[in-house]
């Protein structure tokens, strides 16, 4: 890859990755945590399936996630932690998710970042851990649901 090559891949990412960081400064407060772990794989395409917990109100809520997207090659395991911003009932949290997502995994080393937001205005910021070999780059659509 050239310099050139390198340079706007570089700005490709920080203009895809802009209003998601410009976003997280007006979340408001948090309203709970979630943890997720997840198995991908992709080629062009991607498909996600896996599980977790959301903790919200003193409560803990095992949950389900699943999509499909692009903008990923590769497999890898994914552990993904953060905040959740704008969760007023429990109700609120299953449905669909629009997902922005960058980051990479070569083995046990990979890291990445992850902004989900439903149309209800619940909005995920979680910071991934990947094992494996991925590149990921792109947006997808999530299903979250509570286990049964």
């Amino acid at each position: 890859m050239t310099v050139r090559q390198t340079a706007i891949s570089v700005a490709a990412l920080l203009v895809m990755a802009a209003p998601a960081l410009a976003q997280s400064r007006s979340l408001g407060p948090s309203t709970g945590t979630v943890r997720i772990e997840q198995v991908q794989a992709g080629f062009i395409a991607s498909g996600e399936v896996g599980g977790g917990t959301l903790k919200f109100a003193g409560r803990s809520y095992p949950i389900t996630v699943g999509g499909l997207g692009v903008g990923s090659i590769g497999a890898s395991k994914t552990a993904a932690s953060g905040t959740v911003y704008g969760l007023k009932n429990v109700s609120d949290f299953p449905g669909a998710y629009l997902q922005l997502k960058e980051g990479w995994a070569v083995g046990n080393q990979g890291r990445g970042y992850t902004w989900l937001r439903n149309d209800k205005g619940v909005t995920l910021r979680l910071t991934t851990r990947r094992q494996g070999l991925q590149l990921s780059l792109g947006a997808d659509g999530v299903l979250i649901g509570f286990k049964q």
